[in-house]
């Protein structure tokens, strides 16, 4: 990801002008309404192009963009924005509706159609733009869940929003040869969380079964710390059976039980190299990510990484010689 804007390296006097250029050729042509005054304005954008995605983290002062009747008809490739809020909350309308977004939320919006953005308390956004026609959904569902508040009340939102939150800040990942291969999952967890929250269980069927291993990494990841975790219970959370579970991760190249046990010693790793690493012992800190048992934790962490949990916390926080 580049940087596309900095005001702190332009003049107060060509700000307006500066940003304008900037949003107008790196993400959509956009009316720009600046809240302070010309001397006060400041904005930070960063923007990032993999496959068909463009991607933009920006942070300003106040503002308000309006996408006018005109400049729709200027638009060459109808597009679907997604704008995630960071920090702070904005307003969005379009179409007769609105929609209010708070951090971990987001809400998607049709460049073919006018929309305005508020950002009464400044912006703090990632905003991604893909072309409508690589969602291949209908025009009347794409009408139906743009300018809707996306969040705890769809059961897909918060795997999107995590999802393409990493995607707008991994810069490594932009310059990589393997960025393309985001595009693909990236566009059926879209689609998913757009038909969920139409709830056309026909349309569902495909985009949700694309996004299954995904959908299962993501609840492994954040259940790593239960230490109930297993195939039934994943695979129950999934409603699918066990056999089917084993069956989506071997597509993926995941054995299970290796990649669990992997992702909790890699947690209690950071934990104990962390500064709040001496606040708990080693067996509760095992036993925080899974590791009901103190002795097979210290034998697989020592076999995965050629040393004691003990012996890597005091190489990180040595005992100070009193």
């Amino acid at each position: 990801m580049s940087p596309a804007l900095d005001t702190a390296l332009v003049p107060p006097k060509d700000r307006e002008e500066v940003i304008r250029h900037a949003v107008w050729n790196s993400i959509v042509v956009v009316d720009i309404d600046h809240r302070p005054p010309a001397s006060e304005i400041s904005a930070q954008m960063e923007v990032s192009t993999v496959g068909p995605l463009r991607i933009s983290s920006a942070r300003a002062t106040a503002a308000t963009l309006r996408r006018t009747e005109q400049l729709v008809r200027k638009d060459e490739e109808p597009s679907l924005f997604l704008s995630l809020q960071v920090t702070g909350t904005s307003m969005g309308t379009q179409s007769g509706r609105e929609c209010v977004l708070r951090p971990g939320e987001f809400a998607a919006f049709r460049s073919n159609a006018p929309y305005t953005l508020l950002f009464d308390e400044g912006v703090d956004h990632h905003f991604l733009r893909l072309p409508l026609g690589a969602l291949a959904l209908p025009e009347q569902l794409l009408r139906d869940t743009t300018t809707v508040t996306l969040g705890s009340g769809n059961p897909l939102a918060p795997l999107a929003y995590s999802y393409f939150s990493q995607l707008a800040v991994s810069k490594d990942l932009h310059r990589s040869a393997h960025a393309g291969g985001v595009v693909a999952p990236g566009v059926e967890l879209l689609r998913a969380v757009l038909v969920a929250q139409h709830g056309d269980s026909g349309l569902a069927r495909a985009p949700l079964e694309a996004t299954l291993s995904l959908r299962i990494t993501h609840y492994i990841r954040e259940h790593l710390a239960d230490p109930g975790l297993s195939a039934a219970q994943i695979a129950f959370a999934h409603g699918i059976s066990v056999r089917h579970l084993y069956v989506v991760l071997a597509e993926s190249g995941i054995s299970l039980g290796d990649w669990i046990r992997a992702l909790r010693l890699a947690a209690c790793k950071r934990e104990l190299a962390g500064p709040r690493g001496r606040l708990r012992t080693i067996a509760a800190t095992g036993r925080s990510w899974g590791f009901v048992n103190a002795t097979h934790f210290s034998k697989v962490f020592k076999h995965a990484y050629g040393i004691s949990p003990r012996a890597w916390r005091d190489q990180n926080h040595p005992r100070v010689p009193v």
